[in-house]
């Protein structure tokens, strides 16, 4: 046997341990590979139709810094797993080093074994991402809104590329992994696993301390969405929730686990002496690894389900639900208008799509508000299926909602404080108007957080022609005049939207303005900057939450020697294979799931105060995104706690 041969027969042996080490290496080729699957891919590089050229720039940017983010963590959690396997295996290169192993033939046989692992993983990872390729195009393709999503070719530059970065991280983890063990003399090898762990303690105080952080920067949270927008006080939130969470598994998870072992009649009752003694050391030797699971997860939780909720197409509808919105000034010209009016709706009737029009002409009110008359918001308002309003006395008035925010303020006001009186100002003009309950349907929709009132079309006429007589205008002056055009359907324009756009954006009026906009494009370039986001943030979010589960399978192997030695001198003393089952399961269930548990709070927290800054249920994205996950760590907490008792049960006696 040459020394190939035995690196390669070390590898073999060890497959148990090595086994994790080479999925997550290969999940993470395969996940590198499909992120230059997309990199490279025409349609994306060139542009998809329909977008503009901002998602092409940040699909090319985006994609890219995923790359860096994922080659710098892969060689971050791979270097933690390979140092995690050495440590185990010090007492063996002890023992080589007894036998006359020299150093540099134990670096040599250290950098084969993980060349080996290396170049498996690669061509595994490259296989797997060329068997899944068409799968991911078109779920890809479904998150962008591709019409006829992203077709199949054969990437060679994502291949060579995937192969070289991934071979030379291999290279660099092979030759630290030398410097790992060069570190102690052959008694600190060979004794290595006799050294006994200091009882773990907490402090009374940091454990207070963790739950006001997380406390308070929850408030803070909610404060940022419930009105007070000072991004500085998000950030601080946040940071008091990471504070607080790594508090909470370093000291808090500790001290309670110490209190538990105080309650004599608890701590005695059957087999919770193991359980409790037990917890103590692994919540301590795995708080940092619990700690970067929970703000790993939460991360991803968030992040995923953010971009979801934003990219929803109801939420793009309730903001604004007009299909096609044109606006034009006064002064531009009539035969230009007349034509473009023409055009959308001859488009619209060849295409079959029905259709509702309706327009308004705003008064500009003195303290940044505006002025509507009844009847042009009541036919918008039919036409989108919302309640007509009627107003009896020409010196009544209500508001009504432009965007979601301000939807937010006028229903959070009392029902109580109406009627009341309010005066308008347009020019020298007043008029006092007693206001009535609001209309929060969003029917004219601004981005601007001013007021806008709705008055009889009697008490409007009077204003305005007051008005123009005072600017000594013209009878039929008005400063601009908004158009909308109602289909029920508006995804259906999809096919021939960013055509009509583009032919009415290169026919612009002489003199004065237009501004021609479309529900479904709007939609498709938010869709797309979201879908690009949501690929980037969805992938990553997924290989660290691998990383994470890879993380637990690590420390758990990493104390299996010692654990079979303590379950075989119980299992002397009588335990049997039930109680070790549920000493073991109980274990798992907090090693997997507490962190989670942790992450979904920390979610949960920052979806309800998304549901507070948009007003848009966010329940049904994040539910996806919690079953999903829970359902992974589900399927990889029934495997590790088989294979562990599989193994537990052969040493028992």
């Amino acid at each position: 046997m040459n020394f190939r041969q035995f690196a390669i027969n070390n590898v073999v042996r060890n497959k148990r341990i090595y086994l994790a080490h080479f999925l997550s290496s290969t999940f993470s080729v395969m996940i590198f590979f499909i992120y230059a699957l997309l990199l490279f891919h025409p349609d994306l590089k060139d542009g998809l139709k329909g977008s503009s050229q901002t998602v092409t720039v940040l699909a090319n940017q985006g994609l890219m810094i995923a790359e860096i983010i994922i080659f710098i963590f892969s060689f971050l959690f791979l270097l933690y797993s390979v140092g995690s396997f050495l440590k185990t295996r010090k007492k063996e290169f002890g023992i080589f080093l007894m036998l006359g192993m020299t150093r540099r033939q134990m670096n040599r046989l250290l950098f084969m074994e993980n060349m080996c692992i290396g170049i498996a993983s690669i061509v595994a990872g490259i296989g797997l991402g060329l068997i899944f390729g068409k799968l991911v195009l078109l779920i890809c393709g479904s998150m962008l809104a591709v019409e006829n999503s992203l077709r199949f070719y054969f990437p060679l530059k994502g291949i060579v590329l995937t192969a070289g970065a991934f071979l030379l991280l291999f290279i660099i983890i092979a030759l630290c992994s030398s410097l790992m063990i060069r570190k102690g003399t052959l008694i600190d090898l060979v004794k290595s696993e006799e050294k006994p762990k200091p009882e773990p303690k907490a402090s009374r105080l940091l454990s207070l301390l963790s739950v006001v952080l997380i406390g308070g920067g929850y408030t803070g949270v909610f404060i940022f969405a419930w009105g007070l927008y000072l991004f500085p006080l998000l950030f601080v939130s946040v940071m008091c929730v990471i504070a607080g969470t790594y508090l909470l598994f370093t000291q808090l998870s500790v001290y309670v686990i110490r209190a538990l072992k105080k309650k004599e009649r608890l701590f005695f009752r059957r087999t919770n002496l193991l359980l409790l003694s037990e917890l103590t050391y692994r919540m301590k030797d795995n708080a940092v690894m619990f700690f970067m699971v929970s703000v790993i997860s939460a991360s991803a939780f968030t992040g995923i389900g953010s971009m979801l909720t934003i990219g929803d197409p109801r939420l793009s509808s309730m903001t604004n639900p007009y299909a096609f919105t044109y606006v034009n000034s006064g002064d531009t010209d009539s035969a230009v208008v007349d034509r473009h009016m023409r055009k959308i709706e001859e488009t619209l009737v060849d295409h079959e799509v029905p259709y509702v029009k309706g327009s308004y002409q705003l008064l500009y009110e003195n303290n940044n508000n505006y002025i509507i008359k009844l009847s042009e918001y009541n036919r918008l308002a039919k036409a989108l299926g919302y309640e007509a309003r009627v107003l009896d006395r020409n010196d009544l008035a209500f508001n009504t909602a432009p965007n979601i925010a301000a939807r937010k303020k006028l229903l959070e006001t009392k029902e109580d404080s109406y009627p009341y009186s309010a005066d308008l100002y347009v020019g020298e003009q007043h008029a006092q108007v007693q206001m009535l309950p609001p209309a929060t349907d969003i029917v004219i929709p601004m981005d601007s957080e001013t007021g806008v009132y709705i008055v009889s079309d009697d008490m409007y006429s009077k204003i305005r022609e007051a008005y123009i007589a005072e600017i000594g205008m013209d009878v039929d002056f008005y400063s601009n005049q908004t158009t909308f055009f109602v289909v029920k359907d508006w995804m259906a324009t999809r096919s021939f939207a960013p055509e009509l756009l583009d032919s009415i954006q290169k026919d612009p009026p002489e003199k004065g303005y237009i501004d021609f906009s479309s529900l479904v494009v709007d939609w498709l370039n938010n869709k797309q900057t979201n879908g690009i986001i949501l690929i980037v943030s969805g992938l990553i979010g997924i290989v660290f939450f691998t990383f994470a589960a890879s993380f637990t399978y690590f420390r758990l192997y990493a104390d299996l020697e010692r654990d079979e030695a303590q379950y075989r001198m119980i299992g002397k003393m009588g335990l049997s294979r039930l109680e070790l089952r549920k000493i073991v399961t109980r274990q798992l269930v907090l090693m997997f799931f507490l962190p989670l548990l942790v992450a979904l709070i920390h979610s949960s927290v920052a979806f309800a105060a998304l549901y507070q800054l948009v007003q848009f249920s966010v329940l049904e994205h994040s539910l996806q995104i919690f079953m999903v996950f829970v359902s992974m760590q589900i399927v990889f907490f029934a495997l590790v706690r088989w294979r562990y008792l599989r193994h537990m049960y052969s040493k028992l006696v």
